[in-house]
């Protein structure tokens, strides 16, 4: 991991600004002169700027994004637990953590420290920009902001505006936070068991009736112990072991920011300022973001192609489904790298 430094002040959206940030970010493989074989990789809400590790079907060694052919980067985000400036980092006014004064960071926020490191890169042009969930978030806005840098662009399970379901879905886990009689307290041990009911809400959101019918079935008569009680805590903790709650609950906040008309004439007339040739990709099971919203983009971005993937696995199937996804970029595609 590398970490870029911005001294200068960092304006916010929202009016608030950092004297400073840092941005986090993994390059793996080699560049070519003229820049063509770049793939940047912009993550969803937990992950982290190491693609290779969390999106390893698609990314690796003989993969649809190889580092033997492409040159690929990913950034984490503001907001994150990752190596970016987050809620723990310090702030220089009081020499402490920000914690609960962190300010609001949007998708737009995040676009503008993945421009200022793609400068400082020396990153003359973007070969592909992909990106799923709250990573497709920030392709759609940077491909907005910067039209004629990106070639080719893949938005995965993702949509123009978060949803009112979406927001609530936030909404309901920043609570299970705010419920931990430990939220507030200067601490990254903070509200632990307030995010880990949190992610077992968010789980809810991002799987499907079906997926939960096939692998959290009991086979047997119990009356408690169940499979998908367990699966549930198993999650929550999972994320609580490489997680924090004050990165958890702003980047909730960072996700509810997005929409793509606001300030503009309007979404549709915005998104058709997009020129790369784009990719959308939906899960035909997401309940998180339908391929309804995927249909909307498609529409109204021009040169778009629409693909969606009949997957049980909802939302994660953005995850999970890494030969479908592979088989639909290959076929529909992008860059050719020698």
């Amino acid at each position: 991991m590398k970490k870029f430094l911005h001294k200068d002040l960092f304006g916010l959206e929202s009016g608030a600004s950092f004297q400073g940030i840092e941005v986090a970010y993994h390059t793996v493989g080699h560049l070519l002169p003229d820049h063509s074989n770049v793939v940047w990789v912009c993550h969803a809400l937990t992950a982290n700027s190491d693609v290779l590790d969390w999106w390893e079907g698609l990314f690796g060694k003989g993969k649809q994004f190889d580092p033997n052919k492409h040159f690929i980067i990913c950034a984490n985000v503001l907001g994150s637990c990752y190596g970016s400036t987050n809620p723990s980092s310090i702030n220089p006014k009081t020499e402490r953590s920000f914690y609960s004064d962190f300010p609001l960071v949007t998708v737009r926020d995040i676009v503008k420290s993945l421009e200022l490191l793609r400068v400082h890169l020396g990153i003359k042009k973007i070969g592909t920009l992909i990106g799923g969930s709250m990573g497709g978030f920030q392709a759609m806005e940077w491909a907005i902001a910067r039209p004629d840098l990106i070639e080719n662009l893949v938005l995965i399970a993702t949509a123009a505006r978060h949803s009112p379901w979406g927001i609530a879905y936030n909404e309901a886990q920043r609570m299970a936070i705010e419920a931990d009689i430990t939220w507030g307290v200067p601490s990254i041990d903070a509200a632990k068991k307030g995010l880990r009911a949190a992610r077992a809400v968010a789980l809810l959101s991002y799987r499907h009736y079906d997926a939960f019918g096939q692998t959290q079935k009991d086979e047997d008569e119990r009356l408690q112990g169940f499979a998908a009680s367990s699966y549930q805590r198993y999650q929550g903790q999972k994320l609580v072991n490489r997680f924090d709650a004050y990165s958890y609950y702003a980047l909730t906040k960072t996700m509810d920011t997005h929409h793509v008309g606001r300030g503009r004439i309007s979404t549709e007339r915005t998104l058709g300022l997009i020129k790369a040739k784009t990719l959308v990709i939906g899960i035909k099971s997401d309940q998180l973001f339908p391929p309804s919203e995927q249909a909307f983009l498609a529409e109204h971005i021009p040169n778009a192609s629409l693909h969606i993937i009949d997957s049980p696995y909802g939302h994660d199937g953005f995850l999970v489904e890494t030969t479908a996804l592979s088989q639909i970029i290959e076929q529909n595609t992008l860059i050719e790298v020698n």
